[in-house]
């Protein structure tokens, strides 16, 4: 099924993203608290005074990141017109430099409602060591900030939770508070429904996507292999599978769990080709996550072997003889692209990685080893850039500035080591629930280069969830028949304009009839 849409440009002056009910009365609310988080109640009206927050954007860009800006912006001054909103330049760099420029009203007009960080730039700059954290704090002293948000996802949250200890150690009054951001989708909690992005990332992704189902369906002669971003977690291959009805779309976390080995992984694969051939439909679209190779038994033992081999400037003879066998059968470019320069945590460039190509290499080869006569052409797509800046949907843009929103009241009240939140999303803004996590409630211990250090731990997808339960049920169809949906560019209007993401309605319908 293909739906043509006519989308218009969300009218970024104009739209003014629905606000909870809470945030009417900004001055007549509190909040009450448990061992993991703070609830937003009702209290009797007060005079606020003003204040001072700092916020900066940490990670890669996410649409409706400006909207979460604007929120923090009108709910400060409404809270009292005195308050100042500072953004650091450039992410983390900006707040150890004390890079800043003063947010004003007649700057967010020109950036509401669109994509991107560039209202202020961001960075991946790590805040670790004991000389950062006092560069920090020199700067919120210099300042005179009440509050700090950082803007960002799981390791930008680990930064604003160890940041928030030292201060409290250094007798600092200046809370900490994350608003939760990342299109992979895996900052999730019990109380975090979904980060700010994945909606918009997975809307644009579906969009190309279905294109791409379509035009197979038209061209009938190619197999179309799609790699989409997700590094650990396969969240969006999953929601934009629920989305578009691909063929095939292989889940890291599955193949993880059962140590599929890669021959298995591509006899998959080509037992689909087969099978689609005999009813005459030589084409058909494969869905790959970006981390996949890090999941394949054989291929994570190589990986974390050349990690160690380049760290120490080893050379590659000392590879395992297991590890050497698979690394001389991998085409040439592969393994080049595996002995890239490596990430700030030591980690291969999976974004670099041609696991689309490498996998259809695969396919082909495999499809000469049982002397196939099939026609079997492949085309290769890597969807990611192109949904972290895109203009925000309905439902990004308002969670976003209801986010700031949060953001604001929990600056306000100090409370720190807390990363705003908001539930009920499946339901009109007017009924969403403002909450404050405590990042303590979210924490894990993870080696990372060698040393266990508490870290927000990412949530990968859940192998007995309702969202990969509702999966499991159409992917042996799918594998044979044309079961295409392209759903068409993002809507801001009319009831498509309305819609939530597959992973969030599932859950939320699964939550609602356990209850």
């Amino acid at each position: 099924m293909y739906r043509a849409s006519g989308a218009f440009s969300l009218e970024r002056n104009k739209f003014i993203p629905e606000r909870s009910k809470f945030f009417k009365t900004l001055n007549k609310v509190k909040w009450s608290e448990d061992s993991e988080l703070f609830n937003l109640i009702e209290k009797d009206a007060d005079i606020s005074a003003p204040l001072k927050v700092g916020v900066l954007f940490s990670g890669g860009p996410a649409s409706g990141g400006n909207n979460v800006i604007a929120g923090l912006f009108d709910a400060i001054t409404d809270i009292n017109c005195n308050s100042e909103l500072i953004g650091f330049l450039g992410g983390p760099s900006g707040l150890l430099t004390n890079d800043t420029k003063k947010i004003n009203e007649m700057e967010l007009l020109s950036c509401r409602n669109i994509g991107g960080f560039n209202l202020l730039g961001t960075g991946r700059t790590k805040i670790e060591e004991k000389d950062q954290l006092k560069k920090v704090l020199k700067v919120i002293d210099e300042i005179e900030l009440n509050a700090l948000v950082f803007i960002g996802g799981d390791d930008t949250s680990t930064t604003a939770y160890h940041l928030s200890n030292y201060l409290i150690r250094e007798k600092s009054e200046c809370a900490v508070i994350v608003i939760p951001k990342t299109i992979d989708g895996d900052l999730k909690s019990n109380h975090i429904e979904i980060s700010f992005g994945f909606d918009t990332a997975c809307k644009v992704y579906s969009e190309i996507i279905g294109n791409i189902c379509i035009d197979a369906v038209s061209s009938l002669k190619y197999w179309h292999f799609i790699k989409v971003m997700g590094r650990k977690a396969s969240h969006i291959a999953l929601e934009c599978a629920l989305q578009t009805n691909p063929n095939i779309a292989i889940i890291s976390e599955e193949i993880g769990v059962n140590n599929t080995p890669l021959k298995e992984i591509v006899n998959y694969i080509v037992d689909a080709v087969e099978k689609r051939a005999l009813c005459g439909r030589n084409y058909g679209v494969v869905l790959l996550p970006e981390g996949l190779l890090e999941f394949i038994p054989e291929m994570k033992k190589l990986i974390l072997e050349l990690n160690r081999i380049l760290a120490a400037n080893d050379i590659i003879d000392n590879l395992t003889k297991e590890s050497k066998f698979y690394y001389e059968v991998l085409p040439k470019d592969i393994q080049k692209q595996l002995l890239e320069e490596r990430d700030s945590h030591g980690n291969v460039k999976l974004s670099i990685i041609d696991t689309e190509k490498l996998i259809s290499w695969l396919v082909k080869r495999e499809l000469c080893s049982r002397d196939s006569k099939i026609k079997f052409n492949a085309m290769h797509h890597f969807i990611g850039y192109e949904g972290r800046c895109a203009y925000p949907s309905i439902f990004d843009a308002t969670y976003c500035y209801n986010l700031g929103y949060v953001g604001a009241l929990l600056a306000r009240d100090k409370k720190s080591s807390v990363m705003a939140g908001l539930k009920n999303l499946t339901h009109s803004p007017n009924k969403w629930m403002p909450i404050g996590v405590k990042l303590s409630s979210m924490m894990c211990n993870e080696e990372r280069n060698g040393v266990k250090k508490k870290v927000v731990k990412k949530t990968l997808v859940d192998l007995n969830g309702c969202v990969f339960k509702e999966f499991v049920k159409i992917r042996e169809e799918n594998k044979v028949e044309n079961n295409y949906y392209s759903p068409g560019p993002i809507q801001y209007f009319g009831e498509a304009s309305k819609s939530v993401t597959k992973t969030l309605s599932i859950e939320s319908s699964c939550e609602s009839n356990s209850q």
